[in-house]
């Protein structure tokens, strides 16, 4: 299995060009931490008038924190592919080599947890919103700092706390009237 993520982040490898190097080191860096994803929630709650998505949209980012970056990274502990000093002879790391464990993707996770929670109630985003979800999950294996089981992984529980986070809004909404 391990050859064949590699050959994955290896064709990655083989797309890099400078124009895409710095689109994919600002694309990653929307997901540093889910500050994108939470700055957008901050903002909803203070400008929108309907609070759901906005609420969703942070359940949904609790939700994952919880699962991935303090249940799941630690439970697995998975070395990252630019841990492997062997496997760096052929890449050139265009980012900081990140200091923790590698499984699941907290990037994608936060990036669809939230996308998700939020095209729940605003369903014209959601072409919008799924693509960059996409490209910044993508980006962290152009990257060489997640594994492609990592970014799946990530991804699927990005979508199932967006969800879980919906289902929530939608029942403290119905509990409220």
């Amino acid at each position: 299995m391990r050859e064949f993520e590699y050959s994955i982040l290896y064709w990655f490898q083989g797309l890099h060009n400078p124009v895409l190097d710095k689109i994919a080191i600002i694309i990653t860096s929307l997901g540093n931490a889910g500050i994108f994803w939470i700055i957008l929630t901050v903002f909803m709650l203070i400008i929108c008038k309907d609070k759901k998505p906005a609420w969703a949209s942070g359940i949904a980012l609790i939700i994952s924190l919880l699962i991935v970056n303090i249940l799941l990274k630690n439970l697995v502990a998975r070395s990252r592919p630019c841990w492997d000093e062997s496997a760096l002879r052929n890449v050139k790391m265009l980012v900081n080599i990140p200091k923790d464990y590698s499984f699941p993707s907290g990037h994608s996770s936060a990036s669809f947890a939230a996308s998700v929670a939020i095209v729940q109630y605003r369903r014209k985003l959601v072409i919008s919103f799924i693509i960059l979800a996409s490209i910044i999950a993508l980006s962290r294996l152009y990257l060489f700092v997640h594994w492609p089981t990592d970014v799946l992984c990530g991804v699927v529980i990005g979508i199932f706390s967006g969800l879980i986070s919906g289902v929530i809004i939608r029942y403290v909404y119905a509990k409220r009237k």
